[in-house]
């Protein structure tokens, strides 16, 4: 598949993505179970739609842990990486004109953030104030777990790819029920850049750091861990 195919598909499928997991949060009304479940099924609906063209990475931190594990060049990985940012910023700017055209709040507009980013309205509704080292923690971790599952239903070698697209949908899933209450989930930097740039939170760029470091922090580590699990043979020498 040319590279300009892939493109496309990264482009699309990370602005599906984030119109349909933060459109979502930002119009739903559906509770953090819905949210986490719109990125689950989004995520699935784009790995049987597109996984043939690009693999439906729709995220840096992914595009990273693939590279670090040796299956993808750099040249490759900075082209997902400019597409799935442009995607997502695209989409943003999409569920920006819709909540304009609807006369709403803008407010942290489903950015990410720690601590005090969330307001005491916030808490009442759910959200923990943690701090910069749990909030890293919390992206970093959660990130590794999604790309080890990742890198293993992928696996050409040992994994039966009909259900990876569930698989992976289903540990989004899983991660958002986690991590929402506590940084609104990023474990995907586009995800987190859109979003900020329209945000009225004051501490959502501040904040933006974190949620492009930890992720892709978290995603090399898995790339490198899963190449040493993986390495058979080679081990017993």
């Amino acid at each position: 598949m040319k590279l300009c195919n892939k493109f496309a598909a990264e482009f699309f499928g990370t602005a599906v993505l984030v119109l349909g997991g933060c459109g979502t949060a930002l119009f739903g009304h559906v509770g953090f179970l819905g949210v986490a479940l719109a990125f689950g099924l989004t995520i699935v609906a784009a790995a049987y739609g597109i996984g043939h063209i690009s693999g439906a990475h729709l995220n840096p931190a992914v595009s990273l842990g693939v590279f670090v594990n040796g299956r993808m060049s750099a040249k490759e990985m900075l082209v997902y990486w400019c597409a799935q940012i442009l995607g997502a910023i695209a989409a943003a700017a999409i569920l920006f004109g819709i909540a304009k055209s609807a006369g709403m709040q803008i407010g942290t507009f489903a950015a990410n953030g720690y601590g005090d980013f969330f307001s005491a309205e916030d808490i009442a509704g759910g959200y923990l104030q943690t701090n910069v080292c749990g909030a890293f923690a919390v992206e970093a971790v959660l990130t590794f777990v999604f790309l080890m599952v990742i890198l293993g239903v992928t696996d050409s070698k040992h994994a039966n790819g009909a259900f990876g697209g569930l698989a992976i949908g289903l540990t989004l899933t899983l991660i958002h029920l986690i991590s929402i209450p506590l940084t609104n989930t990023s474990v995907n930097p586009a995800r987190s850049i859109s979003q900020a740039i329209f945000s009225e939170n004051a501490l959502a760029l501040p904040q933006l750091w974190l949620f492009i470091v930890a992720p892709l922090v978290g995603a090399a580590l898995a790339g490198l861990c899963y190449k040493l699990i993986t390495c058979e043979g080679k081990c017993e020498k």
